[in-house]
């Protein structure tokens, strides 16, 4: 969203400069990535993830509530991190130039282009030289993260040296954040973020695709 839209709806709950914020959603672990991916945007670094979501959370009984809370405004400073996203025309140059490395964390039969898309109107395959990490690979049964240990043996099965940095992409940036925490996770920090991903790759008729594996 832009900027000020995403800034107002934060300080309408009353999440401000020196909060410890902690994200959840409903899946166990999908768009709160994407939601702690915003906040480290916009230059906030109080940001946790909790493991496993909602489900989890209500499987382990611990308690909840149904009422509405009352928040009161609160000033947000934005120190927006432009290293932290990239765009299409940043992306062709690292598909050229393979560097950055570029990891794509959508199912493997999209990767190689044996599945439709779901979003009409775009190719199937991926970014020339990208590498293939579907983001349900780095989840236990229960949706929580794997251990630093377990992720970076899986990005280093799928031919990442994480040593150098990476760009991660998916179908519309929402899994490539999973991505980018797991990577946080396992003390990389030389990570990137591509917010078109394949719904714009994908649809643009002026930049190749591949199709097959990695």
């Amino acid at each position: 969203p832009p900027i000020e839209k995403f800034m107002s709806r934060l300080r309408a709950m009353g999440v401000g400069d020196g909060h410890q914020v902690v994200v959840y959603d409903g899946a166990g672990l999908m768009s709160a990535a994407r939601v702690w991916w915003l906040f480290r945007l916009m230059g906030q670094e109080n940001v946790a993830v909790l493991d496993g979501g909602l489900p989890k959370w209500q499987a382990e009984d611990r308690p909840t509530e149904d009422m509405p809370p009352v928040p009161r405004d609160r000033h947000m400073t934005v120190r927006f991190q432009n290293q932290l996203v990239r765009d299409v025309t940043q992306v062709a140059h690292a598909s050229k130039l393979g560097d950055p490395q570029i990891v794509d964390a959508r199912a493997a039969a999209r990767f190689r282009g044996d599945a439709p898309e779901p979003r009409a109107g775009l190719r199937a395959g991926h970014i020339p030289g990208a590498r293939n990490v579907p983001f349900t690979e780095l989840l236990n049964d229960d949706k929580t993260m794997k251990t630093p240990e377990q992720t970076r043996a899986i990005f280093e099965a799928a031919g990442i040296n994480l040593s150098k940095p990476v760009i991660t992409s998916c179908g519309s940036g929402i899994t490539a954040a999973v991505l980018a925490l797991a990577l946080e996770r396992t003390g990389h920090r030389k990570w990137s973020l591509y917010d078109g991903s394949w719904a714009e790759w994908g649809m643009f008729p002026t930049v190749p695709v591949a199709t097959g594996a990695a």
